[in-house]
């Protein structure tokens, strides 16, 4: 499980804490998300999808003030209408976070639907017990995004997600692998061959060990 020892990750940390406290609806996606199941790069690419009621909006917005937080109630409800995201600044620390609505993008229900709890170790507190995607659904998402930009790191990222899975790193938790060759043919036909592609050759790799 990932260490949050890294300062840049303070204000995550802050926003998990208090989305849990107010019982906000959330998920982590994207590449963190992908360090809970097996990649070893460091990423800061932190992804929190969240489902905002209004009352949700008030409380999140009270749980962040001025002058040290900057999280505008406006921003949010814009975020909402618009489909764009939204973000909370420690000016104190220096820090952003973006979140996402969950109306930002349909893509990200079934993620949502299908979330689980996973625990991270935190540095000198105990283990936090945090609503993350599923690995399947995170591996969709880094097909979606090499399709959107072809960038080498998520076909890499995929891969060292399913070795680790192959090697029994996450022996408590099934792998529906059918659901993402179905999925992905939603995306294109180059996804499909690709995840069959890093599928097929971690299983190989797995098995050398």
């Amino acid at each position: 499980m990932p260490k949050m020892s890294n300062p840049s990750f303070n204000l995550f940390l802050e926003i998990l804490l208090k989305l849990e406290d107010l019982d906000i609806p959330y998920a982590i996606i994207g590449g963190f998300a992908a360090t809970i199941y097996g990649i070893t790069r460091t990423t800061f690419d932190i992804d929190i999808v969240v489902k905002l009621e209004e009352t949700h909006i008030q409380a999140l917005s009270a749980a962040f003030p001025l002058p040290r937080y900057y999280a505008d109630p406006h921003q949010m409800r814009n975020a909402m209408e618009m489909g764009s995201s939204f973000n909370i600044i420690d000016s104190t620390l220096g820090e952003k976070a973006d979140l996402f609505p969950l109306t930002m993008d349909t893509r990200y229900t079934p993620a949502f639907e299908n979330r689980i709890r996973r625990t991270v170790d935190l540095p000198g507190q105990e283990p936090l017990s945090v609503w993350a995607a599923r690995p399947e659904d995170v591996i969709l998402g880094k097909l979606m995004a090499w399709a959107e930009g072809r960038s080498e790191r998520h076909p890499s990222d995929i891969y060292e997600m399913m070795v680790f899975h192959y090697l029994g790193g996450d022996a408590d938790l099934s792998f529906d692998a059918p659901y993402v060759s179905r999925r992905a043919k939603e995306i294109s036909q180059e996804a499909v061959d690709l995840w069959e592609l890093i599928n097929e050759t971690a299983q190989e790799e797995a098995a050398r060990h």
